[in-house]
Order: structure tokens, then sequence, then C-alpha cells
């Protein structure tokens, strides 16, 4: 989470050098409720207390307002359309999300059959 945090601060850096004002707070999407909480709960616990620089410099931009933390369920995360093994109707379900077009499937004996995600 670190090294995205500190690449958007490297982009809205560059943004602003270009007359580009960026929008604040910059959302971060993540389906782990538990970094989550981690990264917006000021107040560390027993089960966190391993935790290093990673975390303070997450939660201190948390707290500028320079980030924004939102759970999105893992079911809704597009890039594992890429990652992980989904039904059929999942699989139709992201590739609409992602604005892809629905192509038969060609082999090298021909069209085997056609699939629509509506």
């Amino acid at each position: 989470m670190l090294a995205t945090v500190s690449q958007l601060e490297w982009i809205s850096h560059l943004m602003h050098d270009f007359g580009i004002p960026p929008k604040f707070p910059i959302i971060m999407h993540c389906e782990n409720k538990a970094v989550q909480h981690i990264a917006t709960n000021p107040v560390f616990h027993e089960h966190t207390k391993h935790l290093n620089i990673d975390c303070h410099y997450t939660r201190d931009k948390v707290i500028e307002g320079f980030l924004h933390i939102a759970y999105v369920s893992s079911k809704e995360q597009l890039a594992d359309l890429m990652t992980k093994p989904w039904s059929e109707f999942q699989h139709n379900y992201l590739c609409s999300r992602l604005g892809l077009l629905a192509s038969p499937l060609i082999t090298p004996w021909g069209v085997l059959r056609v699939s629509y995600s509506s």
C-alpha cells in the first residue's frame, strides 16, 4: 500500500506542475476491511504492533485528507477478472463492467460458441 500511496502523491505533484489541479481526497479502493480500518484508525491495537513505517505513512495521508480508502468487495474487483477463475456469470459481469465486447470463441476448427454479456 505504501508504494501505491507514494505513487499517487508523485502523480498529484506532477499534475500540479502541469497546471491540472488534482481533486482531493484521492479514493483508493481496497478489498480488505482490516487494512482499511488500520489505515483510518489512529489507535494501535495489539494485533497491529508489528506494522512499521508503511502504515504510518498511509495513515498520515488519510489524516491529511490526501487519501480516502474505500471498500470494494471481491466480486466487484475488476482486476480479479484476469487473476481468478470465476463462474461464467461473474466473468461476463466483470467483462461488462470493463466495457469489453462479447466475441465468438475462435479455435483452429472454427467458431465454437458465441457468448453475449448483458
